[in-house]
């Protein structure tokens, strides 16, 4: 006598993508039914469960990304100033026909249920926008006179005349972003960003010299500008009701941010025994807010910040001190000992510090 049927099953994304790579429903498909039983599971009333995880790291992912990344440097870093035999009309078909058969074959991966690989052609056509934009504003003869005449200084010259096509490659970043939804086309947003800075002073400092400390201070400010962007990107994600839209979009901005207000707070020059401590002070809370908010790259910063503080105070402070290495290895085993306890009680002091962030920002 068989045993009777339960009716009810269990299904996972992973099964769902299996029935889009078999053909019987299509990546849209798949997403509307996982977001139509996610709200069946859940009660109306229930807060979203946080960041959709992201996509595994297997070989697969390793091959998709390799071939992606090496695709993307050819259209960006490694292009060769024997492109500019084309013309600069040459350039702007060749880079609107790479693009449009980029977004084409994404259009196409996603409906298969290949997230990973049509992010990556995405991206790809989001890079080759300041190309298209320099190559119509060339063409067009409206390119500053005085700057660079190849658009492969873009990406090793700053200079104010790139702020065009970074503001281009911005609106149609988002555009994009918006249409394919798809967490790695912020990559070239973030760097856009991580440029537009460093041009942004360029323009500042026409009337005078180069001068670096602006140049610092402006790497401060932007990122921060670029980690509260984050954040707020962050928020939405997390509390967002679409399936689609509870991905980790803001993942790029954070490195970015924390990458341009770490450099700048780290190339500050202070003179003062306070201001260094402060520093050490200020990586610190970068390593608690990272963890607060589940966020490894400021802890990371943090503890190069901390480990850079503690090398001054060795060479410069203590350099004659028979004592100082036997202090810091204490310090070190101090170190591991709250580490051992932050793991034991890890959820305990997620949840107190979780409790003075807004709900978007709280780890889950």
């Amino acid at each position: 006598m068989s045993e009777p049927q339960s009716d009810s099953v269990t299904v996972s994304p992973a099964d769902l993508q299996a029935a889009v790579h078999d053909g019987l429903i299509t990546g849209s498909q798949s997403a509307a039914l996982w977001a139509r039983w996610g709200q069946q599971v859940r009660p109306p009333a229930a807060a979203p469960a946080g960041l959709a995880p992201g996509p595994r790291f297997g070989f697969t992912n390793v091959l998709y990304y390799f071939g992606g990344m090496v695709a993307i440097g050819a259209m960006t870093l490694f292009m060769t100033l024997g492109w500019q035999q084309f013309g600069d009309w040459g350039l702007l078909a060749i880079a609107l026909a790479y693009l449009v058969a980029s977004l084409l074959v994404a259009d196409n991966l996603k409906g298969r249920g290949l997230g990973t690989p049509a992010g990556i052609l995405a991206t790809l056509a989001v890079c080759l926008v300041p190309l298209a934009l320099w190559a119509l504003q060339s063409g067009l003869g409206l390119w500053p006179p005085g700057g660079p005449q190849s658009y492969r200084a873009y990406h090793t010259h700053i200079d104010w005349r790139w702020l065009t096509l970074e503001f281009g490659t911005l609106a149609a970043g988002v555009v994009m972003l918006w249409r394919y939804r798809l967490p790695f086309m912020v990559m070239p947003i973030a760097v856009t960003v991580w440029y537009m800075y460093m041009d942004v002073a360029s323009l500042l400092m026409q009337q005078a010299s180069f001068d670096y400390r602006f140049m610092r201070d402006m790497s401060l400010v932007f990122g921060i500008g670029t980690c509260l962007i984050a954040m707020w990107v962050d928020t939405r994600s997390r509390l967002a009701q679409e399936a689609e839209w509870r991905q980790d979009y803001a993942f790029w901005l954070y490195i970015f941010g924390a990458l341009m207000f770490w450099g700048g707070l780290s190339l500050q020059n202070s003179g003062s025994q306070l201001g260094k401590a402060l520093y050490a002070l200020i990586n610190v809370g970068l390593i608690f807010g990272g963890a607060a908010i589940g966020r490894r790259v400021f802890t990371v910063f943090g503890a190069l910040g901390v480990a850079g503080y503690l090398g001054y105070l060795s060479h410069r402070i203590f350099q004659n001190s028979m004592l100082f290495p036997f202090a810091l290895t204490l310090l070190g085993l101090a170190v591991i000992a709250l580490g051992i306890w932050w793991q034991r009680h890890e959820q305990a002091i997620e949840a107190r510090l979780g409790g003075w962030l807004p709900a978007g920002l709280r780890p889950r």
